[in-house]
């Protein structure tokens, strides 16, 4: 399993229940279009990184393509950690 392999997992989730009542947006959609931009940010610094390595790409683009995925995995790793704290806190409730 891949790091991203999560990722993949939310989009076909979600993908099934992309629209609310009369055709409007709500929360899945929202994560799933996060999750598509997260995935997207990181398969292009990949690509970004396999030109570097022919001889295609500039270094100064190699390293701008890394902190942009490096900033979306930060991103990714704490709205998943809020997202589980927030489980774990409505868990912890009496009902």
């Amino acid at each position: 399993m891949t790091p991203l392999a999560p990722i993949g997992q939310v989009l076909s989730a979600y993908s099934t229940n992309r629209a609310g009542p009369a055709g409007e947006t709500g929360f899945g959609t929202m994560v799933a279009d996060a999750a598509q931009s997260a995935l997207s940010t990181v398969r292009q610094s990949e690509q970004t990184t396999v030109n570097a390595v022919a001889g295609k790409a500039d270094v100064q683009d190699v390293v701008t393509a890394l902190g942009d995925a490096e900033v979306t995995m930060q991103t990714v790793v704490a709205v998943r950690d809020k997202i589980l704290g927030a489980y774990n806190d409505i868990m912890k409730m009496s009902i």
